[in-house]
């Protein structure tokens, strides 16, 4: 393989791995930021800046590096060790937004039990 089809090949798959990450979260992220937001419109946008965000934070960290294969590497390496990096932005990614979500989630305090006058 060559350092081109090493790298295009890592670029599909990290692809594929964005995109699955990013069905998987859809629901709950939808639900989330609709309660979040308060209308429809609102929640739909913030879903699909952060969709979109999943996949380029992805595929930009996977374009850091540049596989080298030649005859003291091998493509199965240069594909791990690129991937990785893809693995590391999609959690970057993930992790930074359940934070900026969370801060947003009210932290309400359970209500005190009424007092008893005797």
């Amino acid at each position: 393989m060559t350092a081109v089809t090493v790298f295009l090949a890592d670029l599909g798959i990290t692809s594929g791995v964005s995109l699955i990450v990013v069905a998987y979260l859809r629901r709950p992220l939808k639900a989330i930021l609709a309660d979040l937001c308060g209308t429809a419109e609102r929640a739909k946008f913030w879903s699909a800046f952060s969709n979109v965000n999943l996949v380029l934070v992805s595929l930009i960290f996977v374009m850091l590096y540049r596989p080298e294969v030649g005859q003291d590497t091998t493509a199965v390496f240069e594909m791990g060790t690129q991937l990785k990096w893809a693995l590391v932005g999609l959690v970057v990614w993930v992790v930074t937004l359940g934070i900026v979500i969370s801060s947003f989630i009210p932290r309400s305090r359970p209500a005190a039990p009424p007092k008893v006058s005797t």
